[in-house]
């Protein structure tokens, strides 16, 4: 079992590397984390969303800015992540500040979606009551006929208001490898801002 990430001057750098490992050995979503966020009054909430990107300065995702996610997120403008890749016996803790990403951004990742999850973010008032199943495919064939079903045929499907990103902006960076009897490795990063050297530390498991 390799330790070398717990002498690494860059987690990212650990993280684009376990998350290849994942890329090859994750039956499904590599990508997929547990993202908590906390409501007004402080009550915590979890969900799994799908990281879309990772670079230096974050962790890009997306979602209905109207749902609870999205209301949560705008609120505190604060946030937690965790990836847990089973079969490799290593998760990825991140802790930061929230940012909305620019609406160029937003506009090129909703233009790269399938056709299909464009026209089903229009459709569902996310985290919305919803009376029947039947009222939620009944917006997506009304909303089908009015954009069309292929790309070829179909007219464009503008991003909705409603929709956008949130990039992730780590303080704390923690990576984590399954030990024997329990005796994992924890190395923990820790940075103001963006622009600042990591600071590391060996955590006991």
């Amino acid at each position: 079992m390799s330790t070398d990430f717990l002498n690494a001057a860059d987690p990212y750098a650990v993280f684009e590397a376990w998350l290849a490992d994942a890329s090859a050995s994750e039956p499904n979503d590599p990508n997929a984390a547990s993202l908590a966020t906390v409501d007004a009054d402080g009550l915590p909430n979890a969900r799994i969303v799908l990281v879309k990107a990772v670079e230096g300065s974050g962790f890009v995702f997306y979602t209905n800015l109207e749902s609870a996610k999205g209301q949560e997120l705008l609120g505190a403008k604060k946030a937690a992540l965790c990836f847990h890749w089973k079969t490799l016996r290593r998760q990825v803790r991140v802790r930061g500040s929230i940012a909305q990403v620019n609406d160029a951004v937003a506009d090129a990742y909703f233009a790269s979606r399938p056709r299909g999850s464009r026209i089903g973010a229009w459709a569902s008032h996310q985290s919305s009551p919803l009376e029947t199943n039947d009222a939620l495919r009944e917006r997506v064939a009304k909303l089908t006929d009015e954009y069309g079903a292929e790309d070829e045929t179909g007219k464009p499907i503008p991003r909705p208001p409603h929709w956008s990103g949130f990039q992730l902006e780590p303080q704390i960076f923690e990576l984590w490898q399954d030990g024997e009897f329990r005796l994992h490795d924890r190395v923990v990063f820790e940075r103001q801002k963006a622009d600042a050297p990591w600071t590391s530390t060996r955590l006991y498991p």
